[in-house]
């Protein structure tokens, strides 16, 4: 193994274990009946994005994205 490929597989074990913690922060999506009324479009949901919450998901998204393409990049690297 060449110094990039380890360096690459130590930032992907951070990143897992970052991903793991962000999406472990996050509120569950077990919000029931109300949403089928539309009580969900209320003030704090239409301004989720600028909450807490919704930079948890704004960071599992990014995270998730960079975990499957340093995956890919490091499959291509180990062959």
């Amino acid at each position: 193994m060449n110094a990039l490929t380890i360096i690459l597989s130590i930032v992907y074990v951070v990143l897992a274990l970052g991903l793991i913690t962000v999406v472990l922060l996050q509120e569950g999506k077990s919000a029931g009946l109300g949403t089928i009324g539309g009580a969900a479009e209320t003030y704090w949901g239409k301004n989720k994005a600028r909450t807490l919450e919704g930079a948890f998901e704004k960071y599992t998204k990014i995270g998730a994205g960079l975990f499957i393409v340093l995956a890919l990049v490091l499959n291509i690297l180990i062959k």
